[in-house]
């Protein structure tokens, strides 16, 4: 069963159940390799993209991030958000699209981890309109600044100690 064969049964669906079905599709059409990446510490949009960015955090500390820039950002309207998608619902200038951001595959031993944020249109399409290359500009600018007041603490256990139990 592909993305694209799945049939719902329930009668029509209308409104934002299908702008959400619609962005899940979107990003599981999009699970493909070869991803155009651009150095880990560029953060400056790129107009040709969008105004898609780069940058060098996790991709839950950049949806993290984000959300908390989102939720405070004059004329922005918050509808909605997928975690496990790293999807933002957004409502700016009186157009709604999504902010997705995704992890970038490390290629080099010592790269450290990186993630992209671009925006997609309605149907999962990449968007490109004033609106959206705008607004990412202000998270390209906002999300460096602001990642370390949201990162989550990732805590190992101390080396040498075994969590196994004897059975």
């Amino acid at each position: 069963m592909t993305a694209r064969s799945i049939v719902l049964t329930r009668g029509p669906v209308t409104g934002r159940a299908a702008f959400v079905v619609a962005a899940a599709l979107a990003v599981l059409g999009g699970c493909r390799g070869g991803a155009d990446v651009r150095p880990a510490d560029t953060v400056e949009p790129d107009p040709v993209d969008g105004g898609a960015f780069t940058v060098a955090e996790s991709m839950l500390d950049t949806w993290n991030t984000i959300g908390k820039i989102l939720v405070r950002l004059d004329g922005v309207g918050y509808e909605g958000r997928a975690q496990m998608l790293g999807l933002y619902v957004v409502r700016y200038r009186d157009e709604r699209f999504l902010i997705r951001t995704r992890a970038l595959v490390i290629e080099a031993p010592g790269q450290g981890l990186r993630t992209r944020v671009d925006a997609l249109g309605p149907q999962g399409q990449a968007i490109r309109s004033a609106a959206a290359a705008d607004l990412l500009q202000v998270l390209a600018r906002r999300v460096p600044l602001e990642v370390a007041l949201y990162r989550q603490p990732v805590k190992l256990p101390p080396a040498g100690k075994s969590k196994s139990r004897p059975l």
